[in-house]
């Protein structure tokens, strides 16, 4: 399994969660990275949070807004947009073979929108990903997903990156 799947793995079985159940959350260490953005403003829309953090805990060096990106990768569009910018990033679309470690987008996963949701593949099935994510209903998990029309991208990241 690729380091970035195993650390996803792992941090996403941590239960991770927003407020939840008249709960506290506890994603302040997810939300770190972001200067500009508190605990509560980040309430159920950490999913890319959680990615950056996780590939944080891989070991690869990643800013919060690489100057690629009009915003930062707090937000889904932001890790595409930054994907077709750097040369040493792979961006493969949703119609092609994933592999473990790879940043999996999705379009009109929880809403009608683009670029809504997304996660870490750890392992790929025939036609399932299982798939280690933040916010998905406020908590971090590993879940299956159908190898569908919802996956916009996937998104390698060499393991040792550096920015």
């Amino acid at each position: 399994m690729n380091r970035l799947a195993e650390v996803a793995q792992q941090e996403a079985c941590k239960s991770f969660h927003g407020k939840i159940m008249g709960t506290e959350s506890n994603i302040h260490e997810i939300v770190k990275p972001f200067p500009k953005w508190s605990v509560e403003e980040a309430d159920a829309l950490w999913c890319a949070a959680f990615v950056l953090y996780c590939c944080k805990k891989a070991g690869m060096c990643i800013p919060y807004k690489p100057t690629e990106c009009s915003m930062s990768l707090a937000a889904c569009p932001a890790w595409e947009e930054w994907a077709k910018a750097d040369h040493r990033i792979t961006y493969v679309s949703g119609n092609d073979e994933p592999q473990s470690g790879d940043i999996v987008i999705f379009d009109h996963v929880f809403c009608d929108s683009p670029h809504d949701h997304m996660g870490i593949v750890i392992m790929v099935k025939k036609d399932i990903l299982v798939v280690a994510e933040g916010n998905f209903n406020n908590v971090s998990c590993v879940v299956e997903r159908k190898r569908d029309t919802h996956i916009r991208c996937y998104i390698r990241i060499p393991v040792d990156f550096r920015y």
